[in-house]
């Protein structure tokens, strides 16, 4: 089913490792005609140790929560668990509401990791002390951030108890590379680890012909040398989705391809590598 390679790990601020490559739930939770694929797919995620699984309270509006709970309810000290807080709830009382209400749906009493989505109305200070109550209550063990920027990392480790923020979820993959010019080194440099979402960019770039080529050399698929190059930077987890068993094992043997200096040069003349500053693009 896939080699015996055993996934490598990034190490938190805190010193705790985790997996570079986990299981994403976006979309997931949405048909009930897929619930039983993506059960299985979840479990055997976890089987071939990708024990990382990362949700979002605003995923199917709790349901993909609510699948995880499901799913992994019984193997929960196996996985590392990975939640986010609407920006419009991350007030200090609301985000303890969103985390119960979450716990609930996930049937457990804690989270490895709690994010802000993304930087919205509430001041960052009230978010951060939000944070700092529900690890001081053990209801989460770490917290981090998604879809925010260099400066917007600044202003948050400028923030009272800012500095211990343990992660940054963003958009990353091949074909949208712009925090390669400041966000990504300046991360690596602190050992503040990115965590890329949809490395496969929603399967638009499958078709590339240079993406093809190179995986026809390696008799893998378009999707799989995507994923390949990003799980080859330092300092970076990736949570592709994969809503059956069969596209699980496909995202376990991508972690086992080795990328060629040539490779790499073809797929940096397709997707140029950033030239100059860009706004953070998200999803």
């Amino acid at each position: 089913m896939t080699t015996a390679t055993a996934i490598r790990t990034v190490t938190l601020p805190s010193a705790e490792p985790i997996p570079v490559l986990g299981q994403g739930t976006w979309g997931m939770a949405e048909n009930p005609l897929r619930t039983s694929n993506e059960i299985a797919a979840l479990r055997l995620g976890v089987d071939l140790g990708l024990t990382l699984v990362d949700t979002a309270e605003m995923y199917a509006d709790g349901g993909a929560e609510t699948l995880i709970g499901e799913a992994l309810a019984d193997r929960r000290d196996e996985i590392f668990l990975v939640d986010k807080v609407l920006p419009q709830n991350a007030t200090r009382s609301g985000t303890k509401a969103a985390c119960e209400r979450s716990l609930r749906r996930l049937r457990t009493d804690r989270l490895d990791m709690y994010l802000l989505h993304w930087r919205g109305p509430v001041p960052l200070d009230e978010t951060v002390a939000a944070f700092t109550d529900l690890m001081l209550s053990g209801m989460i063990r770490h917290w981090g951030v998604s879809n925010f920027d260099l400066d917007d990392l600044i202003q948050l480790t400028r923030a009272p108890g800012g500095a211990a923020v343990e992660a940054d979820q963003v958009y990353y993959n091949l074909a949208h590379r712009g925090i390669e010019w400041d966000l990504l080194p300046k991360c690596q440099e602190v050992g503040l680890p990115i965590m890329a979402y949809s490395p496969f960019d929603h399967g638009r770039m499958v078709d590339q012909p240079v993406l093809r080529s190179v995986a026809d050399e390696h008799d893998a698929t378009p999707a799989q040398i995507a994923l390949a190059w990003v799980l080859r930077h330092d300092g970076v987890v990736t949570i592709p989705k994969a809503s059956t068993p069969e596209h699980v094992v496909s995202n376990r043997a991508a972690y086992d391809i080795q990328l060629t200096e040539s490779d790499l040069a073809a797929l940096d003349r397709a997707f140029p590598p950033p030239s100059g500053p860009r706004p953070l693009e998200v999803l």
